[in-house]
């Protein structure tokens, strides 16, 4: 079997509905996201790359076949139209790194209509994913306010993938570093980490501990100090420290209570054993509305150490997210269900300096000094440009949030800034909503209800 199985069942059964009744002609999906999750003001595009990858590679063979009949306790023969099935289609959309707003699509597949549903799951999967990621992650940034953040959160993200993808996004929105070895390898990444409580706890005493630490490590070196007594964890270090001679950068590491209190207390005891360079990290438990109350309160702390919290987006762990037909064969499409109603047509995002962006349709010229966010990043399957590096995307993001209304910045963002429609996709949204109602809810066809 190929990734092609990463799919819910009823999208196999339509995708094999459309072939029965020779339905190929291309389709538009979007991809967005209704609404923001409480105190959020922004989210921030991520999930491209692994969503470009797959439909490059996507192709229904054999074994698929075989998986697909056997979840619909079918003849294998019986779903064999599905057999071949590639992805030939276009993507537009907007660049990892790039801001965007509730409503607004982040990418949008155009393709023969089997091929744009069979793929659905796996899209909303891997953007819904790295998006909230993304999201938080960048959130832990703007509240250590220029103190550097590093990804501690592999052990505890919802798989190995979700660590990798966590690592990846955290360096893409800022972060400093990560302790995942293979993400700090594959995408140029610092790798950064300290020990565990195991590993003071397996000596005699911490001093030991410290000291077999530093022979087998060149340093620059981080003792964690609150395995027993925090302060009297300082105090050992400083003097290991001090007595190695080791050179800027070396740190202690505080991982469990009062953080702001401990660091007050720590940075006194290391100023006073000469060693004001010594770095402070704090850890333990920490997202950006903990950061930014220790930034508030003027901790001495140098470099913040975010994991669980922050690797499963711990609040808002999930996105109202969707993958809406928009268009099918040329014709424009709409849902009008309560509290769910889409746009119709395919679409351009545009943004403009120190206005809200504008949504129109994918042909408008945009207006004065507006600048277009979805691009062709994929034409008959295929890239039309090469991967991007994660400074690119690291430059994007900076340039967007410096775009943003000072209060969707905030930790507890009171309101999120909310794109306007362009007049002609407002009368678009009109006229399929009026063809609707006089053709479809007007007179309706099949069998009578009761």
């Amino acid at each position: 079997m190929s990734e092609a199985t990463t799919t819910d069942l009823y999208e196999v059964t339509m995708a094999l509905s459309y072939l029965r009744e020779g339905m190929t002609a291309p389709a538009t999906f979007s991809l967005f996201v209704r609404d923001l999750p409480p105190d959020r003001g922004f989210l921030v595009a991520a999930g491209l790359e692994s969503a470009l990858d797959f439909l490059a590679g996507f192709r229904v063979g054999a074994d698929d076949v075989e998986a697909y009949a056997s979840a619909l306790h079918r003849p294998a023969r019986e779903l064999d139209l599905l057999r071949g099935t590639e992805f030939t289609g276009q993507v537009r959309a907007v660049p990892e790194g790039r801001i965007v707003l509730a409503g607004e699509p982040l990418l949008e597949v155009t393709a023969p209509i089997p091929q744009a549903q069979l793929v659905e799951t796996y899209l909303l999967n891997q953007v819904s994913h790295q998006t909230t990621i993304a999201s938080k992650a960048v959130r832990c940034v703007l509240a250590a306010a220029r103190h550097p953040v590093v990804d501690f959160s592999l052990r505890r993200t919802h798989g190995i993938q979700a660590g990798f993808q966590a690592a990846r996004l955290g360096a893409l929105v800022g972060f400093a570093g990560t302790s995942n070895v293979a993400a700090a390898v594959a995408e140029g990444v610092p790798a950064v980490g300290t020990m565990a409580h195991s590993f003071i706890e397996a000596f005699g005493t911490e001093e030991e501990a410290f000291r077999a630490f530093a022979r087998a490590h060149p340093g620059p070196l981080t003792f964690l100090v609150d395995t027993y007594d925090t302060e009297e964890g300082v105090r050992v270090a400083a003097r290991v420290l001090r007595d190695l001679d080791r050179g800027p950068g070396s740190a202690v590491r505080l991982d469990s209570g009062d953080l702001g209190a401990l660091a007050f207390r720590a940075r006194t005891l290391l100023d006073a054993a000469g060693l004001p360079d010594v770095r402070i990290v704090a850890s333990g438990g920490l997202d950006e509305y903990a950061v930014d109350e220790l930034v508030r309160s003027g901790a001495p702390i140098d470099v913040y150490a975010v994991g669980t919290r922050v690797g499963v987006s711990a609040d808002a762990p999930f996105l109202d997210s969707a993958y809406k037909l928009v268009e099918y064969a040329g014709r424009p499409v709409m849902k009008l269900s309560s509290a769910k109603v889409t746009a119709p047509g395919q679409k351009q995002v545009f943004r403009r300096p120190e206005r809200a962006d504008v949504i129109a349709l994918h042909d408008e010229q945009p207006p004065a000094a507006g600048v277009p966010l979805l691009e062709t990043v994929m034409r008959g399957g295929r890239r039309t440009t090469g991967r991007p590096d994660l400074a690119a995307s690291t430059e994007r993001l900076l340039a967007d949030l410096a775009w943003l209304p000072p209060e969707a910045r905030r930790i507890r963002a009171p309101v999120a800034p909310r794109a306007v429609s362009s007049e002609r996709l407002s009368l678009l949204a009109e006229e399929v909503r009026r063809r609707i109602e006089e053709e479809v809810l007007a007179h309706p066809r099949g069998p009578a209800g009761p």
